[in-house]
Order: C-alpha cells, then structure tokens, then sequence
C-alpha cells in the first residue's frame, strides 16, 4: 500500500512530462484549420478606395490560383513579411488579395502607399466577420485556395523567405499546373 502511494503521483508526473515534452515539438505556426481542404468562406467585401463600388467576393476568384493575405497597417508582423509580398507580387505567380482586418480605410492606404501594394485586391473587414469565416487566429495569416476555391494551406505570423520558397511557390505552382 505505501509503494502504491509513490507509485501514482509518479505515473502521474511521468504521464504530465510526457505531454508536455510532446508539445515542444510542435511549430505554434502549425495550428490545424478545419478550412483547409475545405471551399474557401463565401464573403462579400468592400474594396478599399472604392468608395460603394461593387463589393468584392470569394466567387470573383474562382478558375484561378491565389493568395489571401491577412494584414493590419497596426500589425508588426504585416510590415515584416510585406516585403516578401511585394517580391512575391512582381513574379505575377498568383494574385494575393489582401483582406485589411480590423484597420481603417484611410490608414490601410496610408500604410499601402508607402510600403508598397502587393495586392491585387485590397478588401475591408473593419468588424472583423470575415475573418471569423475564415478561422483568422490574428494578423498575419496567408492561405493559398486553388481554382475550385479550396483552401489549400493556411500560414499563421509572418511569412519568411524559408516559408515562401519552401511552401508557398512549390504549392502555388503545383496548384497552377493542376
């Protein structure tokens, strides 16, 4: 009965260490999204500087491979990878449509003309829905949705050089030969 009293709290501490040195090997930017493999949420945006034009929409993007960037001119992370989008728009491989979250209008142009507009589209979620639809952890996040409209992979934080030449390009391409 005593070793038994030894025994549990052990099995015990031994069974917590186990998880916890599991986790260790997980990237945190690795987070599963239920969307990918999925269609890609049906939203209706404003696109910025349109001033009531037509909205744009997730159907709009259909027959063709492209990017969705989830960005704020309030986010650290947007202004480190928005570099990297820029170069990524230049080689014209797929369109990336940038989804201003939660930012106003005028300070999402700001931001635009001085860093650079990669986007081919500029879209407003200034309440946030959308990126709620589209399971946004936080800004930034980049998803690649093939012609059918499937999301076909989620990036959360800021892209890197390592993570667009590595992942994004040899999907994007792999998508655009399909």
């Amino acid at each position: 009965m005593r070793a038994l009293k030894f025994l549990i709290p052990l099995l015990v501490a031994i069974g917590i260490g186990w998880f916890l040195l599991r986790g260790l090997d997980r990237d945190p930017r690795e987070i599963p999204s239920p969307l990918v493999g999925k269609p890609a949420p049906e939203v209706s945006l404003s696109v910025l500087g349109s001033d009531g034009g037509a909205p744009w929409t997730t159907a709009s993007m259909r027959g063709q491979v492209w990017l969705l960037n989830v960005w704020g001119s309030w986010c650290a992370g947007c202004k480190v990878e928005h570099p990297l989008l820029n170069e990524f728009a230049a080689r014209r491989l797929a369109p990336v449509v940038g989804l201003a979250w939660k930012d106003r209008p005028e300070d999402a142009k700001d931001w635009l003309e001085r860093l650079g507009n990669p986007y081919t589209t500029t879209v407003l979620d200034q309440e946030g829905k959308a990126a709620i639809d589209w399971g946004v952890y936080g800004a930034p996040e980049t998803f690649v949705i093939d012609k059918a409209g499937v999301v076909r992979d989620k990036f959360i934080g800021a892209l890197t050089p390592e993570a667009l030449s590595q992942r994004i390009l040899p999907l994007v391409q792999r998508l655009q030969a399909q």
